[in-house]
């Protein structure tokens, strides 16, 4: 049958991420006891906010077809959330709910890139930005970061050709949890600008932020940049969503008017019960996901100083990861962070994600997404046999 499928399916890899959900299921069916520093997944449970109004969406009859967009309640909410929180002005027009922020940087691409275009991505990099890339014949061109995984923007700037047709941004930063400079951002800002490139900003970890920092959106620094900014966001984990699939972008009306067009094509619109969840969650008290932020930065502090005892660890500002190079215990039997991590997961049940993945070997991703003892419990399980 291999031969019956087409060459875009077949080159497409598997997420690095996502594959472990499985694996780590059949090895807790086998009786191992397993600590997860995989998912980026709030071990929180949904707020009961959420879940009762999504219950009530569902007692109400919202069950049936919806506008392709999403409910306009949901889309002025973010309307006002997007000028209060993150200084971006926009009307319902400049936005489109989207089945996760994943479907929506998905459509991003394909309305933007013809075959042979480049996008810039910076590296160490979400493993799904370069394979959406590849899928829509477009060329992803990585380029390095520089120390504690800041934003390198002379690299960016040289690797604009004629044939750029967009950069992406991430921050807070999957895997490194770096937050990037107001000063970066808006010098890359500029050069999208003077370039006439598009800068796709995936936001996700917004509420993630610690050490007193500050979330900054590219979006907010002008109606100019405005203009050639799309934002990728997501409720997955500000609010502990995962499963219910709700994200959004907010672009030029052009933009997501053919974005409009394309979900129509795909998916009809986001699971209509779903969205009123996601409404409640702006509405609700913001104090709740507060409350979850302070816990998660108590749990980068305890996992950041337990990491720098094994390995070489630039601190995380933001997201809920640390990422330390493990090019120290790398040796001629263990040779690469993949076969590291594989022996962490055989010999101490604990597992990592490997550097790899991200374009960035020699190092592994942790997440602190589990209670301050099952942190403390897997770093134990990996200092006795490293």
């Amino acid at each position: 049958m291999g031969e019956m499928l087409s060459e875009r399916i077949t080159r497409l890899r598997e997420s690095g991420t996502v594959k472990f959900t499985p694996l780590i299921e059949k090895l807790r069916e086998k009786g191992k006891d397993i600590i997860n520093f995989a998912i980026g997944e709030p071990d929180f449970p949904t707020p009961e906010p959420i879940v009762e109004a999504t219950i009530r969406a569902l007692r109400d009859g919202k069950t049936k077809y919806g506008v392709v967009s999403g409910i306009k309640e949901l889309k002025l909410a973010l309307c006002e959330k997007l000028r209060r929180e993150n200084g971006i002005e926009c009307n319902e027009d400049n936005l489109i709910i989207t089945n996760g922020s994943k479907q929506g940087l998905f459509m991003v691409i394909h309305v933007l890139c013809n075959k042979g275009d480049e996008v810039i991505i910076p590296r160490p990099l979400w493993m799904t930005y370069k394979e959406q890339v590849k899928f829509a014949d477009a060329r992803p061109v990585i380029v390095d970061t520089k120390e504690n995984f800041e934003l390198d923007v002379d690299a960016i700037s040289n690797a604009i050709t004629e044939r750029t047709k967009a950069i992406i941004i991430n921050t807070p930063n999957n895997p490194s949890g770096a937050v990037f400079s107001k000063r970066a951002l808006k010098e890359v800002a500029d050069i999208a600008l003077e370039n006439r490139v598009i800068i796709i900003t995936d936001e996700t970890y917004e509420k993630f932020v610690y050490d007193g920092l500050k979330h900054y959106s590219i979006a907010s620094f002008g109606d100019e940049i405005r203009e050639i900014t799309i934002t990728v966001n997501s409720f997955s984990k500000s609010y502990c969503m995962t499963g219910f699939r709700v994200g959004y972008v907010a672009a030029s009306e052009e933009i997501i008017a053919q974005m409009v067009k394309l979900q129509g094509h795909l998916t009809t619109n986001v699971c209509t019960f779903a969205q009123y969840g996601a409404l409640e969650a702006l509405r609700m008290d913001q104090s709740i996901i507060r409350e979850m932020v302070s816990e998660f930065e108590k749990r980068r502090n305890l996992a950041f100083r337990l990491a720098s005892k094994l390995f070489d660890c630039a601190k995380p500002r933001g997201a809920f990861y640390v990422f330390p190079n493990v090019s120290d215990r790398l040796n001629k039997r263990i040779k690469t962070s993949e076969e590291l991590a594989m022996y962490v997961l055989e010999k101490a049940g604990v597992v990592m994600v490997p550097g790899e993945v991200f374009g960035t070997p020699n190092h592994v991703r942790i997440a602190f997404t589990c209670s301050k003892e099952k942190i403390k419990e897997g770093f134990e399980r990996m200092e006795k046999i490293l």
